[in-house]
């Protein structure tokens, strides 16, 4: 479904922040115990049945008429891919879809027993009575658009690009859509202070390239898109639809025009551009800022413009464009934007186009499910939540075994940096510095979301929504001028994925990821190693890909490289690039090896980490042989079982035009660059995997 623009905007503002994917966190780190002493620990809390097969991984999942040098993303799950059938409400499916839907399902449990008990009083009531204003279909029916009525008819009035203005600038509340954004986040250049962030947004689709690329598949989404926007106009009793849904692709065509593509976007350097805010009238002129940030209530004097041409480009739009397709465009942008919160027919509208043509789901997700999505985020009842999750889901002994891997990753990496031979030791010693000072966040955070002053109703789901996004709008006034608040997180508890923040130099781990198949106390070291080890990798690889490697120990970007050592450095990422840029996934269309450089730097640099870490834990000694599988094979099939996944044929090219992921089905080929792995499968050349020493990336 679609997301709304400022959700989109703010995604695109975190810029240091990079996914995959209550004991006190600041508690000092437990001592690192030996390797022998670890692996003797996991074997005695291995009393239990792994969960997937009898070592971690579901052998029988396997095609073993495939050679895993010619497809390894079959050979280790071809029977279940040609086996499965993607759910009718899924775009896609694979080990995070499993995780999250357990996780929804959990968190059902527990607000279906907060509805049920009586007398329900703080933040349990908050959660319950969301949840049934959510819930309430046939209220919601009745009611149909008026709940955004108000904010439709401000649009109408609009007279003058005063008007317009200040409506883009209440888009964080009424979800009206602004082709300029302006976000709280931290200073990439002192990280102890926050400093908004402002950008250029305002497309319905999910990259520029559905505008700009031709083509008949390209072209089909234009001409569906111009019947979605009309059937939504027509919703608001808007006359002319059709003509005016033109008016609005014309428009957001031009915005594409304007914009960056992705990998630029991303790039580190291109997007550090600051300036003070009394500064921002004559290096930007033409739009009225002092109006626009009036609405957020943020008064904060420093700033960072992260696209500065495209955001010149949208003030020429908004000046030079006719006001009436402005107001046509906002009139859309609201209805789709709060489509989820409103009537049925609505809804369904909205999700024929971006569940069905754009992404290829064939139904909508239940509607228990879309109401946890909507409570679920860090900026709404999502810690709450969270905090009832962990109690029952998340053992201590998880958060204690995740904390020993980390420090085991920690030990293989810095060893790995020592021995690089193409690094030199001035390069060498601040690597160091940044490894150490890499802060692990496990399970949950220390210090929980305070709610005091929110006001739900379990009968007003427009009015909650708006509640939540005011309370936590206060808060981000209220905090910022203060330092930087380093105990807050970026994602809930219940959220199957994992982060690096790069101002703050910390990995993310949240509760819901530490289940199988990514980690399991009782499967095989070489599975814990394969999966959540990689991932943990993956996770500290973002520190030290193409642009996490731009910020240093203390989070600030600046170049703690020399010259000759990033020039080797980036000689290997071109390669890793121009390896991903290879594959084709739809015929036509690729994987942005540069756009996904640093997801992929993080694939295969942490896989090298958490192979180095399985060994160091053996202490020498060979791993078992467990139902005819060696330990390294264990190891990689391990990783290639996190990446199993099925998606629909819109899905996936909506990943490689908008994603910064390669599709699984790539990211689990990531050993094609370890040694290890030719020799764990018998990998020759002549098979199609099959790369030369000299042509395997090895950078971490």
């Amino acid at each position: 479904m679609k997301k709304s623009i400022l959700a989109a905007s703010i995604a695109v503002a975190v810029l240091g922040m990079s996914g995959c994917s209550q004991p006190n966190t600041n508690q000092a780190s437990p001592a690192p115990q030996t390797e022998s002493q670890t692996v003797a620990k996991q074997a005695e809390q291995a009393t239990g049945q792994a969960e997937l097969g009898s070592f971690g991984v579901e052998l029988d999942a396997r095609d073993l008429n495939v050679k895993p040098g010619d497809d390894f993303f079959m050979y280790a799950g071809g029977t279940w891919y040609e086996n499965f059938e993607l759910p009718a409400d899924k775009t896609r499916y694979g080990a995070f879809t499993k995780l999250a839907d357990r996780s929804e399902e959990q968190v059902k449990a527990i607000i279906d027993e907060l509805a049920a008990t009586p007398n329900l009083s703080g933040e349990g009531k908050l959660v319950a009575d969301f949840y049934n204003s959510f819930m309430d279909v046939e209220r919601i029916n009745e009611l149909g658009i008026t709940p955004i009525q108000s904010t439709l008819d401000n649009i109408a009035q609009i007279s003058n690009v005063d008007d317009l203005t200040e409506t883009f600038g209440k888009a964080w509340l009424e979800d009206t859509g602004s082709p300029i954004w302006g976000g709280m986040w931290f200073d990439r250049l002192d990280p102890d202070r926050y400093q908004l962030s402002v950008g250029a947004g305002g497309l319905g689709m999910p990259d520029r390239s559905y505008y700009l690329e031709e083509g008949e598949r390209f072209e089909n989404f234009r001409a569906e898109y111009v019947k979605h926007v009309a059937e939504m106009l027509a919703f608001a009793g808007v006359e002319n639809a059709e003509q005016k849904a033109q008016g609005i692709l014309a428009l957001e065509t031009k915005i594409a025009e304007a914009h960056w593509p992705r990998e630029k976007r991303r790039d580190r350097d291109l997007t550090l551009n600051q300036i003070e805010r009394d500064e921002l009238n004559e290096a930007y002129p033409g739009f009225n800022w002092d109006l626009f940030f009036a609405q957020t209530g943020l008064k904060i004097p420093h700033l960072n413009v992260s696209q500065p041409e495209p955001v010149k480009g949208m003030i020429t739009l908004i000046n030079e464009q006719p006001l009436d397709v402005w107001k046509d465009y906002l009139m859309y942008h609201t209805i789709s934007n709060n489509a989820p919160l409103l009537s049925d027919d609505i809804y369904m509208a909205n999700f024929n186009f971006y569940g069905k043509t754009l992404n290829g789901q064939q139904e909508p997700r239940p509607r228990w499910k879309r109401a946890i999505s909507q409570m679920s985020g860090t900026e709404s009842l999502g810690f709450a939540i969270g905090k009832v999750y962990v109690d029952r889901h998340f053992p201590e002994s998880s958060k204690q075994q995740m904390a020993e891997l980390v420090e085991n990753l920690r030990t293989a990496l810095g060893e790995r940096i020592q021995n690089l031979d193409w690094m030199g030791e001035e390069t060498k010693k601040n690597a160091m510095a940044k490894l150490k000072a890499f802060r692990p966040k496990i399970g949950y955070p220390d210090e929980w979301q305070s709610f005091d002053g929110l006001e739900i109703s379990a009968t007003d789901l427009m009015t909650n929504v708006r509640n939540i996004r005011q309370f936590f709008q206060n808060q981000e006034v209220e905090r910022e001028l203060q330092k930087t608040d380093r105990e807050r997180w970026g994602m809930v508890p219940q959220r199957v994925n994992a982060y690096y923040n790069s101002s703050f130099n910390e990995i993310v781990f949240p509760a819901a990821i530490l289940q199988p198949p990514f980690f399991d106390p009782n499967a095989d070291p070489a599975v814990n190693y394969g999966a959540i080890g990689a991932v943990i990798g993956h996770e500290m690889g973002h520190g030290f890909d193409d642009q996490g490697s731009k910020s240093d120990a203390e989070g600030i970007q600046r170049n703690w490289w020399t010259d000759d050592d990033r020039a080797a450095f980036e000689e290997k990422a071109d390669m890793l690039a121009e390896q991903y840029s290879q594959y084709e996934p739809i015929e036509g269309n690729f994987v942005n090896g540069r756009n996904s450089l640093g997801e992929n730097i993080g694939d295969v640099g942490g896989l090298a980490m958490a192979y180095h870490a399985y060994k160091l834990s053996l202490n020498g000694e060979e791993a078992p042989v467990i139902d005819g599988v060696t330990g390294d094979q264990r190891f990689f099939l391990a990783w290639a079982q996190v990446w199993r996944e099925k998606r629909t044929e819109q899905s996936m090219l909506s990943q490689l035009r908008a994603g910064t992921h390669a599709p699984g089905r790539y990211r689990a080929l990531a050993p094609r660059n370890h040694d290890a792995w030719y020799e764990a499968f018998g990998v020759q050349e002549g098979d199609a995997l099959y790369l030369p020493p000299e042509q395997r990336v090895r950078i971490w």
